[in-house]
């Protein structure tokens, strides 16, 4: 399978809606209370999300091509220096998707690697990401392409607390 990697244009945008709304899902069949509900549309949503972060000085959108349909994407952004998580100017990387009929021939790592050059000709230091618990897969390619643990996000419902 022949696979390039481009940035992101306009026209990829039902595709990036399409892929977006399958996240979004995804994460939400892992834990209903800490992801974001999918709304009966959430294509929409994250196809105008995509669509201005195309535009946003910063934000790298990155688009897996095969035969001329997108079967991936990537986005990520440059972020300065924040004192409240006490993280130094780098880049985030947000979202990585692979077309499950596209799975297991190393587009999510291509896409990956591009988005690491693009984020480093930017001037970032590191690359920092989240990846949900449950992702096992997502957390294994990122550690095989060299990222490492640092932080544990932990989430609890106030109603459940059970303590005053």
């Amino acid at each position: 399978m022949t696979v390039s990697i481009r940035p992101a244009r306009v026209e990829d945008a039902p595709a990036l809606g399409r892929m977006g709304g399958a996240l979004v899902r995804l994460h939400h069949g892992y834990d209903p209370r800490r992801f974001m509900t999918p709304e009966e549309d959430v294509e929409s949503g994250y196809r105008w999300w995509l669509s201005r972060e195309l535009k946003r000085q910063g934000a790298v959108v990155l688009v897996a091509e095969k035969d001329g349909a997108v079967v991936g994407y990537a986005y990520a952004t440059v972020e300065g220096r924040d004192w409240n998580a006490l993280r130094d100017a780098h880049g985030e990387l947000h979202d990585v998707w692979v077309e499950e009929s596209a799975r297991g021939a190393g587009v999510g790592g291509l896409l990956t690697e591009e988005l690491v050059r693009r984020l480093r000709s930017l001037g970032v230091p590191r690359i920092m990401l989240m990846a949900a618990s449950r992702n096992e897969a997502a957390q294994r390619l990122f550690a095989r392409l060299g990222w490492r643990p640092t932080m544990v996000e932990m989430t609890r419902e106030v109603e459940d607390s059970g303590k005053e």
